[in-house]
């Protein structure tokens, strides 16, 4: 069944809307982020506070665009395991910057992004099956959260009094 160029436009606008409104939930809990960020212990491999926007304006729009594509292979409704592993998978990406910057609870920021890390995987593996370049587009993303856990790690570590 062919989907209208009209259709797709607007399904592609609903997937970054979505992928932008859990941007701006976390978002609200990172309002103090820069200076929270700044005034931790950091590893030296830290990356500076100013790239964390940047990067993750682009994933999200890759995510966007990953699951615009996997929805385009018949909708959610025949792909419903891999529109919920999307959907847990965003929300537990908006919860881990609750609980690092707002909560500031550094074991349970790590025990969030292994576990979300675990639900992007099986994200990538489940788009890339029915679509490679859906697959290959959360590739970056899945990389990230690796660098993003192992600093929530490092963070936690480094700075016992602050991240409980």
């Amino acid at each position: 069944m062919e989907i209208s160029i009209q259709k797709q436009v607007i399904y592609l606008i609903a997937f970054l809307l979505l992928c932008f409104t859990v941007s701006a939930v976390g978002a609200l809990a990172s309002i103090q982020a820069q200076s929270f960020y700044g005034s931790l212990v950091q590893p030296d491999w830290a990356p500076p506070a100013w790239l964390f926007g940047p990067v993750w304006t682009v994933l999200y729009a890759m995510m966007a665009l990953s699951a615009w594509l996997v929805w385009r292979h018949g909708g959610f409704r025949k792909q419903h395991s891999a529109g919920w592993l999307f959907l847990i998978q965003l929300a537990l990406n908006a919860l881990w910057s609750w609980l690092f910057f707002a909560w500031q609870l550094g074991l349970w920021s790590f025990v969030n992004i292994v576990v979300l890390w675990v639900f992007i995987l099986f994200t990538v593996i489940t788009f890339w099956r029915l679509n490679k370049l859906a697959g290959f587009l959360l590739a970056p993303y899945l990389m990230w959260v690796s660098f993003a856990a192992a600093l929530n790690f490092a963070m936690w570590q480094l700075n016992p009094s602050v991240l409980a």
